[in-house]
């Protein structure tokens, strides 16, 4: 969709493979790619110097790296798994915020969109660590959203509901083992608009976040999530 609007990406993930597949399939004059660790200090800073070396400059930041952890009662949640959800979920934006905000400043400003969630604005048993981590980025991007203001830059969040990916058929099944159906029959009754939304529904209110059409939009919480977070 971004390409589509002529921008040109910098993808950035751990899975060499699935960065090699997206990056094909869009071809070599809309992306590039980089295999990294957005938890890892000098994977974030590596990946915005080639941004900028290919690039020339870096005006958006799409901070979406993310895991959901395990789906279990708080008081058996793992430290170890906890520990990782709030490195790649929070210290990770924290770290792209970090490299990214003075390449943008330097060139006039930016928009940097922040994915957190429907697990940012209210809590879901069984998802402590996610839902904890999803509401500290919405810290994050309020003091980004104060710091980047004079310099041109404007940071937001975006909060999907359950959407259309793996990671929902990851937090079904770890609600319900063997039983991921009925998992997801029970948070469509939680969305009112009774269906899951889609990944590209998510892109187009990132896109516009991105673009200049949003050009006074900063320090805001965007809900995609069919009114979930209305009731």
């Amino acid at each position: 969709m971004f390409v589509r609007e002529g921008a040109k990406l910098l993808l950035v993930d751990r899975d060499e493979k699935g960065l090699g597949d997206l990056a094909a399939r869009i071809g070599p004059h809309g992306c590039s790619s980089c295999v990294a660790d957005m938890s890892n200090p000098d994977d974030v800073e590596r990946a915005t110097e080639m941004a900028l070396a290919r690039y020339g400059r870096l005006d958006i930041l799409m901070s979406n790296a993310g895991i959901e952890g395990h789906v279990v009662p708080l008081t058996d949640y793992p430290i170890e798994v906890f520990d990782r959800v709030m490195a790649i979920n929070v210290r990770g934006v924290w770290l792209s915020l970090r490299a990214a905000m003075p390449a943008m400043q330097r060139t006039g400003g930016g928009s940097i969109v922040i994915t957190s969630s429907i697990a940012g604005l209210r809590g879901f048993a069984g998802l402590s660590a996610y839902a904890t981590s999803k509401h500290a980025v919405v810290g994050l991007m309020r003091c980004a959203a104060l710091e980047g203001a004079a310099h041109g830059i404007r940071v937001n969040t975006i909060h999907p509901s359950p959407i259309e990916t793996r990671m929902m058929r990851a937090i079904e099944e770890g609600a319900a083992p063997g039983a991921a159906n009925t998992a997801k029959a029970d948070f469509l009754t939680q969305i009112p608009a009774g269906r899951y939304g889609t990944p590209e529904e998510v892109a187009s209110v990132g896109l516009f976040l991105a673009s200049d059409e949003s050009a006074f939009c900063s320090g805001g919480l965007y809900s995609v999530d069919g009114a979930m977070s209305a009731g």
